[in-house]
């Protein structure tokens, strides 16, 4: 199975499902004609380690050196075989090949329990909600927890489930600390990834190996990866690109860097990729593109040059192709529950295809954010009917209905189209994304998003504080957030907030006035699960890039490798470290649905000022006087069923009209309106045409005119009580 290109996302990101940046290329790459193969080296080193053979090995080792320090390694030590026993079974289940075990699992007295069923507890609120798969995935999770605390204890301090040595990656302005662990041997984990490596390259036999580096806690693997790599294969030549060197590498001068990777490419990938793989495969003077590269770091003279040479234009959203996911073992990921919440639990639980439906993102302002770099700053949407084909060929070639659209910011306008397509060819799905809280999403905006299946949003409330939601120029404020949360909620779609704490200029009265404004929304049950992070100033921000602006004085260092993240010194002079804690500890409370009537100063060790929001603002901030006025051009959509008729007449005070009865089935509910006869069957008439079948949708003046050329007065027809019954029940204006 000979390959031009191996690409590779080194451990560890996610155990549920690949990270796509290499189903993205290798669907590029497709469409050009590139042989490539693909492979997710984090989740096959996962299951080698985390099995029986394995894990026998690590409780020799650990014991034979005198590795087992703590308490809490002695009693998994002293357990060694009541957690051996289960293992290769517990990875069977959480793969979804044995859910009959999920019973055996939810046994008090089952599975081994170590430190980090301590918590279990504080949990038992969410298993009832959550059902017993979801119990057992749980409880599986803190098993293998258990086992991680073993691993990092005994054998290799770096390990992590979703990240493996991330604090060498972490603002590394200098290689120096990540070229020194790199002369050590290598670890355990090391040799089980190389192993792996190695049998791959023999089958695959490739020319050119490109590593993804999506997050810092990928960085050392492909580093070490790497090293081996030039050491046994040197005609091969090696890249990096992903989302770590597009933020973080971009000032890089080190050319020690260079001993491992021949390229470090940044920003969109498929023009780069496509480049590097015409030079190395055909490096002739006559192959037109020899010599030109696109956003390319390498070493020339030994010197760190960027080679940007190629006036090749990158390429549309509508020519990359579609993400290819074949080559990775996509029933062999895991699916793991760390925190008992339903909406946490989408991340780390069930396998999510990833698709994009706009490159960058059309707000573009918020001042925290990196919109000074081309994966942000350069906005396009791809056309609805092109994602919902991509999802097709998806389903197709993987059987998975499930996707993650893994936008910036999902634009409501493509949202509200992708929706009315996979209506319209009758698709069952289930999609979640990220949002910005915009006053966009309205109530029946949000029916038909659901309705399309989408199931979850998350979004940035980030300070709730419409002083400083102003100076991160984020366009919304804290009422419409409000408004907009309860508009998918009462869809029936989950609420997952960010939360930011320590913003530049941020008083401690604005931390606390913004919990209780967190308080407030948990409490009212129009947000379902958030998380707090404190502001931290990257370089390629607009407060990054103007800081005085902001009130506050960045610490520069001198950069040779990775520049993102950068200290800095606040006005304010306010640790606001100090509030990480109890900022969670409440949120965690909220989340659960407790701790609402405690006063705010319970959740801190130190004393707080009193809030000045008002207890009932949220509530406030719900109450919306009617708007009458609809836009001409709104499209009107039936998401219903076709009525039941009846003719009736009614008698009263000697006088009598004949009305049009009609009876309606939902999933959940019977209900019955009643029309004058003649309005009634033009109604009756009208809807099939507003169902999101058909090829076009219906506008509010073309339903009017309608309306009009039989009738007076839609406004007084369409405002009745009738048609406000029927928009309840899937009438939507949008």
């Amino acid at each position: 199975m000979l390959k031009d290109l191996l690409l590779i996302t080194p451990p560890f990101t996610q155990l549920n499902t690949p990270y796509p940046a290499t189903a993205y290329l290798k669907g590029f790459l497709n469409t050009k004609g590139i042989h490539a193969f693909q492979m997710d080296l984090g989740i096959e080193v996962i299951l080698t380690l985390f099995s029986k053979k394995t894990f026998q090995e690590l409780f020799t080792i650990a014991a034979k050196d005198n590795r087992i320090v703590s308490e809490n390694c002695e009693r998994i030590y002293a357990l060694k075989e009541a957690y051996l026993h289960p293992l290769d079974e517990v990875i069977l289940f959480l793969q979804g090949k044995n859910e009959t075990f999920a019973r055996q699992i939810c046994m008090p007295d089952f599975l081994p329990r170590a430190s980090r069923f301590n918590q279990l507890d504080d949990l038992d609120w969410a298993f009832g909600a959550m059902g017993m798969q979801d119990k057992a995935k749980h409880l599986a999770t803190l098993y293998l927890e258990d086992l991680s605390d073993f691993i990092i204890e005994c054998i290799d301090e770096n390990f992590g489930f979703s990240r493996y040595a991330e604090r060498l990656g972490q603002s590394a302005n200098s290689f120096d600390e990540l070229y020194e662990e790199l002369q050590q041997e290598p670890t355990y984990i090391d040799s089980i990834s190389i192993a792996i490596l190695k049998a791959q390259l023999i089958e695959t036999q490739p020319k050119l190996v490109c590593f993804s580096v999506p997050f810092p806690g990928n960085l050392y693997s492909a580093f070490r990866c790497a090293k081996y790599i030039r050491k046994q294969y040197p005609k091969i030549k090696i890249a990096m690109g992903g989302g770590f060197p597009n933020t973080e590498l971009r000032s890089i001068t080190d050319t020690r860097v260079f001993k491992f990777f021949d390229y470090i490419t940044l920003d969109d990938g498929e023009l780069p990729i496509e480049l590097l793989a015409s030079n190395v495969l055909n490096p002739s003077s006559e192959n037109p593109d020899y010599g030109l590269l696109k956003r390319t770091f390498l070493l020339e003279d030994a010197q760190v040059v960027y080679n940007n040479r190629s006036i090749r234009n990158d390429y549309k959203q509508v020519d990359v192709g579609t993400p290819d996911y074949s080559d990775l073992p996509l029933k062999e990921y895991i699916s793991v529950i760390e925190v008992a919440n339903p909406m946490h639990s989408l991340w780390s639980d069930g396998r999510w295809l990833k698709l994009t439906m706009a490159h960058g993102c059309y707000w573009g302002k918020c001042t925290f954010c990196d919109i000074s770099l081309d994966y942000i700053k350069l906005y396009e949407p791809v056309a609805a009917k092109i994602l919902v084909d991509r999802m097709e060929l998806l389903i197709t070639q993987t059987g998975e209905t499930g996707f993650h659209f893994v936008d910036e910011a999902a634009p409501p306008a493509l949202m509200k189209a992708v929706a009315l397509e996979i209506l319209k060819r009758k698709r069952t799905v289930t999609w979640w994304t990220n949002i910005r809280f915009e006053k966009n999403f309205t109530k029946d905006l949000c029916l038909l998003l659901k309705a399309s299946g989408c199931i979850a949003v998350s979004g940035g409330l980030e300070v709730a504080s419409d002083r400083l939601l102003k100076l991160i120029d984020k366009g919304v404020t804290v009422a419409q957030v409000a408004q907009v949360t309860r508009n998918f909620t009462d869809a029936g779609i989950m609420v997952h907030s960010y939360l930011m704490y320590g913003y530049p200029t941020q008083t401690v009265q604005e931390t606390i006035d913004s919990l209780e404004m967190v308080r407030q929304l948990f409490e009212m049950g129009i947000i379902q699960s958030g998380f707090w992070h404190q502001f931290a100033l990257t370089a390629h921000s607009p407060i990054g890039l103007e800081p005085s602006e902001y009130g506050i004085t960045p610490a520069y260092k001198d950069i040779s490798f990775a520049n993102n993240d950068v200290d800095f010194v606040d006005s304010t002079g306010i640790d606001h470290a100090k509030f990480s804690f109890g900022l969670r500890k409440s949120l965690f409370n909220y989340m659960h649905g407790i701790g609402f009537e405690l006063p705010l100063k319970e959740w801190f060790t130190f004393k707080t000022p009193k809030t000045r929001v008002t207890p009932d603002f949220i509530s406030q901030c719900l109450v919306i006087e009617p708007d009458f006025k609809i836009k001409p051009s709104a499209k009107i959509v039936w998401l219903g069923t076709t009525p039941i008729t009846a003719e009736i007449t009614k008698t009263k005070r000697g006088a009598s009209w004949e009305l049009l009865q009609c009876t309606f089935h939902d999933k959940t509910e019977t209900f019955t309106i009643s029309l004058s006869k003649n309005e009634g069957a033009w109604l009756i008439a009208i809807l099939p045409k507003l169902s999101p079948l058909q090829d076009k949708t219906c506008s509010f003046s073309a339903l009017k005119t309608d309306f009009e050329a039989q009738f007076e007065d839609f406004e007084l027809f369409w405002f009745s009580k009738p048609m406000q019954q029927l928009k309840e029940k899937g009438l939507l204006v949008l």
